[in-house]
């Protein structure tokens, strides 16, 4: 079922960032349009670290930033097949005990997702992504 898996990281500092991991020797891809988040590559495509601006990543969150002097975290995404599967594993994983705190809904007009905490209250993002529909610039 899961194909993709992203790490999402609030920054501070994109472009700060951004170089940071390429002195690391992250592959780092920014597309032109959207300056505003950057991906690190981790082996293969079907792995990768997000980093987005700590307002843009407590919007996807819902929830405070943990103050990483005191805590840590994360929000851990990956991709569904269709609708139908984000439903389904939103519905799984409050059968499993977990908690919704973003019930399945479409996000700009070409996302469809949902946002559930597992048994340790660790946040999980699960998202299908049409990409017919995405925004072209």
């Amino acid at each position: 079922m899961i194909k993709q898996f992203w790490i999402n990281l609030p920054v501070k500092n994109i472009n700060q960032s951004k170089e940071f991991y390429s002195k690391l020797g992250f592959s780092v891809h920014t597309r032109a349009d959207q300056t505003d988040q950057a991906q690190l590559v981790i082996g293969n495509t079907d792995t990768s670290i997000m980093l987005f601006p700590e307002s843009t990543f407590k919007h996807f969150t819902r929830h405070e930033i943990a103050d990483t002097k005191q805590a840590s975290e994360v929000l851990l995404s990956f991709d569904a097949e269709s609708r139908e599967e984000v439903d389904k594993i939103a519905e799984l994983a409050v059968n499993a005990g977990g908690t919704l705190y973003g019930k399945p809904s479409e996000i700009q007009g070409w996302m469809y997702g949902c946002g559930f905490t597992d048994l340790d209250g660790h946040r999980w993002n699960v998202l299908y992504m049409d990409m017919e529909r995405m925004p072209k610039n």
